[in-house]
Formats: structure tokens, sequence, C-alpha cells
């Protein structure tokens, strides 16, 4: 199948540019103006005049099928990369987590079964959650088998979460064998003392999630995690900045031209910590970590998105039931924490960043797609509309008017913290590696995703 793109503005990280696009197979095969109609029966014209056409959407933190304490989260790898095609996000990096003694190459290898039926390219970042005897030969394995991207927890002490020891000797294994680590900071000691003496003074409602998760359990992480960073020479990519406070030491360590990079997730720029107030069934949905912030921390990540103190914008999707958060009613420390946002992550950030001028077209389409395609070893096969990358292509009706409800997302969750909102600007039609996958709303075949080995780390753009 070749496919005629004609009559749209293309818009790249770098520019825009009125120009036809033909599509052969899986690749961009030519960008120009008028560009002919093939000869042969399988050409397909797509007229997209008024539109703008983008790159495939490029998530590059979600959590399919994820086991918590409250079952998994509800979207698989099936549901939930449904629900990032039909918003025109084409590729997702999710996470291999293994439980304490389990390697990373066991846990990787169930992880690629979990996501075999992925609609969307995929990929990993793999979790160390201890240090073993074998766990440096397993991190190097890992980068062989093209997954240089590592995540530790530094909160979530009793499952996941690692201590200072460990994040040293994982980063300095990492810097080594090429890779990056990514980082969920929190102080988890200081938040594990504050949620037990929350619960002790009756203090259970959910209300108290972001009381026992203040911004300076945040900032004091990413200042401990740069300056280890700094000392083992390791790329640094710190997950869902939330607070003002983070950015001072980001930008102090970007001065300084050390590889630090930060992604912010587009809840934590539109929501607020009002919505913890009110009734359990109104404000469970909004318990996920870090938790929402203040006006003033999202004016500051606002600003530090335009200003690329943070390159990234990611969702950290990972949805549930409303029964899944039913199990923390007595007790916020047992509420499902996550929330979905796969699906419109491209449509708030086009309405509510592009459309009210604190970022341009340009800027949407880097920190949605083209930086994370980079700073992961996505480029240029990803993140871009150019000859010979894949033809991961979004034509985007900047018109298109809807309104975000649980009952009519694709995400398989009957809850949406984004109910009610209305969005302008909308995937006309989404093309993931040649093939129509989306149109007018509703998804068009079977798409089969691929997974995605990757071997360079690219660094804030490279």
């Amino acid at each position: 199948m070749k496919l005629l793109i004609k009559n749209g503005t293309i818009v790249n990280a770098d520019r825009e540019l009125l120009a036809d696009i033909l599509v052969c197979g899986r690749s961009i095969e030519r960008i120009a103006k008028n560009i002919p109609l093939p000869a042969g029966p399988s050409v397909k014209m797509i007229d997209a005049t008024g539109m703008l056409v983008f790159p495939g959407g490029v998530d590059p933190h979600v959590h399919m099928s994820l086991p918590t304490g409250a079952g998994r989260s509800s979207d698989d790898f099936y549901t939930g990369s449904r629900a990032a095609l039909m918003g025109g996000t084409t590729t997702l990096i999710d996470f291999v987590t293994p439980s304490r003694g389990v390697s990373l190459t066991g846990a990787l290898t169930c992880r690629h079964r979990e996501a075999e039926g992925s609609m969307a390219d995929y990929s990993f970042h793999v979790s160390p959650v201890e240090w073993t005897d074998t766990t440096a030969d397993e991190i190097r394995a890992c980068v062989k088998a093209g997954l240089p991207s590592f995540k530790l927890y530094m909160a979530y002490k009793g499952a996941i979460g690692i201590d200072d020891e460990v994040m040293e000797k994982v980063m300095g294994v990492v810097a080594r064998s090429g890779g990056m680590v990514t980082v969920h900071c929190e102080t988890g000691d200081e938040i594990e003392m504050l949620r037990r003496e929350l619960a002790f003074s009756g203090q259970l409602g959910p209300a108290s999630h972001p009381v026992s998760r203040p911004p300076h359990t945040e900032s004091r992480a990413v200042e401990k995690a740069i300056s280890v960073a700094e000392k083992t020479a390791c790329p640094l990519y710190i997950v869902h900045v939330s607070a003002a406070q983070s950015l001072e030491h980001i930008r102090k360590a970007q001065n300084k031209g050390q590889p630090v990079m930060a992604e912010v997730c587009v809840h934590h720029l539109l929501l607020d910590v009002s919505l913890y107030d009110g009734p359990f069934e109104a404000a469970a949905p909004y318990v996920l970590s870090p938790p929402l912030r203040s006006e003033k921390d999202r004016d500051a990540l606002w600003q530090a998105l335009q200003d690329k103190t943070i390159q990234v914008v990611g969702t950290d999707h990972c949805p549930f039931f409303m029964e899944q958060k039913q199990a923390g009613k007595e007790d916020f420390r047992r509420i499902a924490n996550g929330a979905g946002g796969v699906e419109h992550r491209l449509a708030l950030l086009y309405t509510f960043g592009v459309l009210e001028g604190r970022i341009s077209r340009q800027q949407f389409v880097d920190r949605c797609a083209t930086q994370p395609a980079k700073i992961f070893g996505l480029y240029p096969q990803k993140g871009v509309i150019a000859e010979g990358s894949d033809a991961d292509l979004v034509i985007w009706d900047p018109l298109a008017m809807r309104m975000i409800s649980a009952s009519t997302h694709h995400q398989n969750s009957d809850v949406n913290i984004y109910e009610g909102t209305k969005t302008r600007g909308h995937p006309n039609m989404v093309v993931s590696k040649g093939q129509i996958v989306a149109e007018d709303g509703k998804l068009t075949g079977a798409p089969h995703g691929q997974f995605l080995k990757r071997t360079l780390f690219g660094g804030p753009g490279a």
C-alpha cells in the first residue's frame, strides 16, 4: 500500500512546511510539493487541506498491566495501546519491574510475552529493584538486548525502591555500559514516616495523600539523584517532575553542562491539589504520585516546558477502576495509585498549551515526539517527519471539538481524571508504519506493534 497525503501543513520540531508526503510500505519515501499520484491499484490519496500533520507521538512513560496491591492496572498492552493510537501516540515505552529475587533478564522475558498484544510500537525501561552478585551482568545484558535505559525508584522502599548505595552502583554500571538512568525522585523514608503519622492521627482520607508527599520530598530526592549521577558520570532523566523547587536543582545541573533531562506529566500541568478535597469518590481518582501540586508549581512547570528545562511531556499512564480505588476508602495508603492519560496527552497539550500561547506548535511536536525519540534512542526512526523515517503520522484537525469522558474514552477504566474537559484539536487520522490505524474517531483494522531495540543515548537536544 502506498499513501499520498496532499496539501497538509507538516509540523516538525525545527520547521513547518506545506507539502505532500508519499508513504511506501512502512516508511516515508518522499516529501515535496505537488507530488503526482503514483500509478498502480494499491495507492490511497488523502487530502489534508486545512490539516496539520504531526509525527506520531512518543510517550516514554506508561505502565500497562502493572502489578499493584490493588491488582494490575486496568489497561493491558492491547487496550492501552488502543487508547494511545486513538489519541495520536504511536510509540510507547513501558517498564520491566521484577519482584525482588527475580533477575532483570528473567523479568524481561516475561514482559515481552505480556506486550505481544500491543497495537503500537513499544520498548522498555528496565528497573533494578535490588543489588545482587549478578545485577551488573544483567544490566549489561539488557543494554546488549537493545534496552539502554533503566529506572530507579527512590520511593516505595518496601517493594521496589532502592537506597542511595544501590543507586550509585546501578548508575556506575549503566554509565560504563553507555546507557542512562531515569529516576522516580521522592524521599521514600520520609514519606513512609509521614504516612504513618497521618494514619496514627486518624487522617485517612484522600486529602492526606498530598500532605504525605510534600514538594520538598521530591526536590530533595532530585538533588540527591543529580549528585549521584554527577559522581558516576551517568546521564540522568528525572520522571514526572511536579514541584517548582525541583526545577532549581535541574537548571543548576544543566547550566553546569551535566546531562540531566526532565519530564512533566500532563496532569501536573493542568490539575491542582484542590481536587483532593471533597468526598472519597470525587477525590480518589486523583491519587497518583507525585501528587497534584499548587497553582504556583503548575506555572513553574509550564515555564520550564517552554524554556526547555523540561524536555518531554509524558503521562505516567496507569489507570484503575473505581473498585480498585475503593480498596483505600478507609485508608488513603491503600488507594490504587495512578491514573490514565495516554489517549488525551496530545489533545490536552494542544488545547491548553498551543492554543493558549504557552508553547508553539513546533515545541508541541518537540516535547511530545522528537525529544523522547532522541533521548531514548529512537530518532530518526521515530519522532520526525522525514524521508526514510517510519511513516508514523497524525493528520490533525485543529478545529475538531471533543469532550473527555469515561463513557467515550478507549482506556479500560470507568473513571477519567479529565472528565468533562473540552478540547479543541484532535486526530482526524492516525497512521502507524504506513497503515491507517484510526480515522474519524474509530479504530481501523488490527494493527500489530513491534518491539523496538534502542542502542544510543542521544542526550538533550541531540
